[in-house]
């Protein structure tokens, strides 16, 4: 099994917990491919419980987030393309539904009076053992 990390990051000014709108650990992720050159056949699955959103905290000190993991077999994911299925809360509580598809979002925060940004979004696949992650660390019995 082969695991690779997705990690996130962004400029967020007024926003955070920017995540996938299904959340960091949407069970519904199973992906499975069959190449139309080769047909060769793989899929892509999302490991629960690893993911974390970015927030305002790691945002502003430069960080990116493990997003989530996936187990890969028979392919190796090597870019990903930000798209209109994300969402975030401004730091005053109002939630934000966010198309990244561009690379970034603007809006106001009328309740909180505040703008909301979020700029430079990024990502970095890495495997799961530059991430740290353990097959034996998930398996309960």
């Amino acid at each position: 099994m082969v695991f690779f990390a997705l990690l996130v990051g962004a400029e967020l000014d007024g926003l955070t917990n920017l995540q996938p709108r299904g959340g960091c650990d949407d069970p519904s992720y199973p992906y499975y491919f069959k190449c139309k050159l080769c047909s060769r056949e793989g899929s892509v699955v999302m490991i629960p419980g690893q993911g974390t959103p970015l927030t305002a905290e790691q945002s502003q000190k430069g960080e990116m987030t493990c997003l989530m993991v996936f187990e890969c077999r028979g392919y190796e994911p090597i870019e990903f393309a930000f798209g209109n299925g994300w969402k975030a809360e401004s730091v005053h509580g109002t939630p934000f539904d966010i198309d990244l598809s561009e690379g970034e979002f603007d809006e106001y925060d009328e309740k909180g009076r505040v703008p909301c940004r979020s700029i430079q979004a990024a990502v970095n696949i890495q495997s799961g053992e530059e991430a740290g992650f353990s097959w034996e660390d998930q398996i309960c019995l």
